[in-house]
């Protein structure tokens, strides 16, 4: 019984898939613009594949061009040790140039880890990006591309750290100032039985514990 159900499922979507196709050669209206498909934050880069073996899968390549995640390297310190480490710079979003005819938004919409589409309204069809938006955050990716990782670590007033680095390597202390402009941390130790402010850099601590 579930076997029937289940070939009658897939059945369906490739008659509707075929129907999207035939569609196709009947319109002159191919024009591909760019979305945003709203996933599941964390996941975006398994949506993304889920997105290209499923759009494979049913033959639709030709209606989808591009899938892109946008994303930027950042430092973070492990053990003492600088690494670097990518994240998508739009948290939960995945831009996608197609043509959504037929049913390939549908087809997008029922793939594992997706949302939806951003900006669409129920029952009604996704809104394409603006020429505007589409140019500004493709310029974005370029610059991400092209930039070295930046820091991004943390530290709150009042946090214990333990200086890795320079003269004052092995001192612990606590936080008192945090210059997120400058990257840099007002750190007071106390040295010889008095306590002292440290000027330091991000990558000159750890954290403690």
């Amino acid at each position: 019984m579930w076997g029937e159900i289940k070939r009658g499922a897939s059945n369906t979507l490739k008659k509707m898939v075929d129907q999207t196709k035939s569609e196709q050669t009947k319109t002159t209206d191919t024009a591909k613009k760019w979305y945003v498909v709203r996933a599941i934050s964390g996941q975006e880069k398994k949506v993304k594949q889920y997105i290209e073996v499923e759009i494979n899968r049913l033959g639709l390549s030709s209606y989808v061009s591009q899938i892109l995640i946008p994303t930027e390297k950042i430092y973070q310190i492990r053990n003492g040790k600088k690494v670097s480490k990518e994240r998508p710079f739009y948290s939960g979003y995945i831009l996608i140039e197609a043509a959504l005819v037929g049913e390939v938004p549908h087809v997008i919409k029922n793939i594992t880890g997706v949302i939806g589409f951003l900006g669409e309204t129920k029952g009604g069809s996704p809104v394409p990006m603006r020429l505007a938006e589409v140019n500004r955050i493709l310029g974005t990716v370029d610059v991400l591309e092209g930039s070295d990782a930046q820091l991004n670590i943390p530290f709150i007033v009042g946090e214990t750290v333990k200086v890795i680095n320079g003269p004052f390597n092995g001192f612990t202390g606590t936080i008192e100032k945090v210059n997120e402009e400058k990257k840099k941390l007002e750190v007071m130790v106390k040295i010889f039985g008095r306590k002292t402010p440290l000027e330091l850099g991000y990558l000159e601590v750890e954290k403690e514990g």
